[in-house]
């Protein structure tokens, strides 16, 4: 069974990798493979497509949802920059932090899209303000590149920034069950730092490769943005509901487990609850979400905070692909192949911790540059989860620095996207990426190898 396995792997592989088919057609290769080879029954399969984790995805979706109907993503991304300046270095930095801070909640892809308009109302003003159009081209390409890679790095920090760290939450609670899996606020203590220290990296490189001298000109006229913020009108009702929402959803996260904060613990709300482990992250998003399509919106707009319509674009080839991977692993896990994989790896039982997680970072951040890092983190974890338990060390030493590595597609336009997306306004060239994601790549590399190895060897 584990060579069949194997096979339908290879298959899947090559088919995310080349993209032959759309990725969500090759989802379905599990749900008819699997069972048409003799390694699980249909029902078992299917159950993998629409796992708890999923529900937390399509929350979190949700919510980007009801922040782009009533444009409280505008007035977020304003009051930032009204705070800023006008400066080109500090309107890079007031672009950054906007999309870094939104993409820790909701998609990195959701972020851009929302954010994209506004950031193009800048670049079409900085190219009147700006008489030397090198300049501007420069800022503009800051700018762009700036939106999508913080986009994918605040992604980073939280549970449910971006796709792969919620299937390696599913993925690291199914094989390691006394775990107790890992929560939101142990996530985010340590893919914060991370994402925190690769967004001044990041910011460093785009300002000196594209900005340069024009940092200290005054790229948009002084009241530009508070201007732009006072047309938006007073704060209306349905934003105040919305950011409501989402703040306390934000909160329910974080104080739903114990928080360990070393000296103390403080009990999680879950405890308050007959079983409290049958309390997740998922049904906290999909509870909050729901309460968007039952409070009403103001008599003068009518009707609700959302409409079953409004959540028409729900991403179905991502929840696809989700499933596909949990197939995938449900497989390695009952042909066998997990432990013939461990067994070929055992070669590498005496190498250095510390160059492992960075071979691992490597090798997982190459593979992301050419394919989906969903795709990416689904091919890899099976493989060390199965490698952990011939190794026996701590398998967050392993799982967390892969799937963190997952995001880092900061070179190639394909590669996540967000890259896709600002690549598409034809401001940008691929040497414009390779050139400033190929230093945050290796920058990234190397700050996930050192801080996950310090905090989870000796924190």
């Amino acid at each position: 069974m584990a060579t069949r396995m194997a096979a339908i792997t290879v298959w899947m592989a090559i088919w995310w990798l080349t993209e032959a088919l759309h990725l969500a057609v090759t989802a379905f290769i599990p749900f008819v493979f699997i069972p048409l080879l003799g390694i699980a029954d249909p029902k078992t399969v299917a159950f993998q497509y629409m796992d708890q984790v999923i529900f937390l995805f399509i929350g979190g979706f949700i919510l980007s949802f009801a922040i782009e109907k009533w444009g409280l993503h505008e007035r977020i991304a304003l009051r930032i920059l009204m705070t800023t300046g006008t400066k080109a270095d500090r309107i890079l930095i007031g672009v950054m932090v906007t999309s870094f801070l939104i993409s820790m909640w909701i998609s990195n892809t959701a972020t851009v899209m929302m954010l994209l308009s506004a950031v193009f109302a800048i670049i079409n003003m900085t190219d009147r303000q700006m008489a030397d159009s090198d300049e501007s081209n420069g800022l503009a390409k800051a700018l762009l590149i700036g939106l999508a890679y913080s986009a994918t790095i605040g992604g980073m920090a939280t549970l449910v920034g971006t796709p792969p760290n919620m299937v390696f939450a599913r993925a690291y609670q199914d094989a390691y069950p006394e775990s107790g899996g890992i929560s939101f606020f142990k996530w985010f203590s340590i893919g914060f730092p991370i994402a925190l220290m690769l967004l001044v990296v990041c910011y460093l490189v785009l300002r000196f490769t594209f900005i340069g001298k024009t940092s200290s000109a005054d790229a948009v006229g002084p009241g530009y943005f508070s201007e732009a913020y006072k047309r938006l009108g007073p704060v209306a009702v349905e934003q105040k509901i919305v950011g409501s929402i989402f703040a306390i959803t934000a909160l329910l996260w974080f104080t739903r487990a114990d928080l360990d904060l070393g000296i103390v613990t403080l009990p999680g709300w879950s405890g308050l609850f007959h079983q409290a482990d049958y309390i997740q992250d998922s049904m906290v998003a999909v509870f909050m979400t729901m309460l968007l399509f039952v409070i009403p919106a103001s008599p003068s707009k009518g009707g609700f905070l959302l409409a079953w319509k409004d959540v028409s674009k729900l991403p179905f080839d991502i929840i696809l692909l989700f499933g596909s991977g949990f197939a995938l692993a449900k497989g390695f896990e009952l042909s066998g192949l997990s432990n013939w994989i461990a067994a070929g790896l055992s070669i590498f039982s005496g190498t250095n911790v510390l160059l492992l997680i960075a071979g691992i970072c490597l090798i997982v951040c190459v593979i992301s540059e050419f394919a989906s890092n969903v795709a990416s983190i689904q091919l890899v974890i099976p493989i060390l989860i199965a490698f952990q338990k011939d190794l026996g060390i701590d398998p967050l030493l392993l799982l967390v620095p892969a799937t963190l590595a997952a995001s880092l597609g900061f070179m190639m336009p394909v590669a996540t996207a967000p890259n896709t997306i600002v690549f598409g306004s034809n401001r940008i060239s691929v040497s414009d990426m390779v050139r400033s994601g190929w230093w945050i790549n290796f920058a990234g590399i190397l700050i996930i190898t050192l801080l996950v190895w310090v905090f989870l060897t000796f924190l």
